[in-house]
């Protein structure tokens, strides 16, 4: 195990690849936002499963590479190393999700084992690896067990979630991380009132005790609303290089916010450079830069 440092996060769901015709990309968004914080210097720990199989071990070499923490990735004999099928269609692509895949099946008892030396300072984990029970109830476990801020991280992936998931999901988080879209689905699920986003987002923090809530805006920028419904706004940047993709831009963010809150950043300076990272990672091809040197100027900019 890597030295335990005192900026230890937690995240906990997915690893998977997504297989292209002619490739092949590792991603889920708890393994790109850990892969984000390692490049920022802190330690995330990763809470998943992979297939004993040859993708499984492409990941788990790939990790070792990075230099990030592996010990809590599980290994599982029956079920495949995650995969997303990618179909080219005229309107773009589409993303077909498999079901039974290895990181359903993370293992409480394993899990509880590595954690339980730890002191960590953040939980971040999302919904689709709480489409199973086994999954589901391994981050259960884990977050009885542990008193640290949770950032749930709301990705909304049709027909991977439903609203006991949600609710489940939501009572257990202090922070949420959300888009536009995905606001005003909880909206609806939820029978929340306000006619506008700032209103339901307040419904949504009073129905389930949260401390605050971040919506990102794409383009246009993202905000936080906070228990004593102050709203903090950062308008969208504008770049000077061409827009490449926008796949992981919404994991980058998360990677920032989630080291903003533990260097303790003015919000408003927290949701700026975030976005700043963001725009960044549309500039380039798929959710991780090839090479490392693409956070230096964010590292010497920031001080960290």
């Amino acid at each position: 195990m890597a030295s335990i440092g005192s900026e230890t996060i937690i995240l906990f769901g997915e690893v998977l690849a997504d297989i292209f015709d002619d490739r092949k990309v590792f991603g889920g968004a708890p393994f790109n936002v850990a892969r984000h914080l390692q490049a920022f210097g802190l330690h995330p720990l990763l809470i998943s499963r992979i297939g004993n199989d040859e993708l499984g071990c492409e990941l788990l070499a790939q990790i070792k590479d990075i230099g990030m923490d592996d010990c809590g990735i599980q290994l599982d004999d029956l079920h495949p190393t995650g995969q997303v099928i990618v179909h080219m269609e005229e309107r773009g692509h589409r993303f077909e999700i498999l079901p039974e895949q290895a990181y359903d099946y993370i293992q409480a008892d394993i899990s509880h084992r590595i954690i339980s030396a730890l002191c960590p300072k953040l939980i971040y984990f999302g919904t689709l690896a709480q489409r199973n029970a086994v999954s589901a109830h391994a981050l259960v476990s884990l977050l009885h067990s542990n008193k640290a801020p949770r950032l749930l991280d709301i990705n909304l992936r049709k027909p991977w979630y439903d609203t006991r998931i949600l609710k489940h999901s939501l009572m257990h988080a202090n922070l949420v991380k959300i888009n536009q879209e995905e606001l005003d689905v909880l909206a609806v699920l939820f029978r929340l009132p306000g006619i506008n986003e700032v209103q339901k987002a307040a419904a949504l923090i009073k129905h389930f005790g949260l401390d605050s809530m971040l919506v990102t805006c794409g383009e246009e920028g993202a905000w936080q609303l906070d228990i004593e419904n102050k709203v903090i706004n950062v308008a969208g940047v504008v770049s000077s290089q061409p827009l490449v993709d926008t796949v992981g831009a919404g994991d980058g963010f998360a990677s920032v916010y989630l080291l903003g809150h533990l260097r303790r950043w003015p919000v408003s300076l927290t949701l700026s450079r975030a976005n700043t990272f963001a725009a960044a990672l549309c500039e380039i091809r798929g959710a991780i830069p090839d090479s490392p040197d693409f956070y230096k100027p964010f590292i010497a900019d920031w001080k960290i």
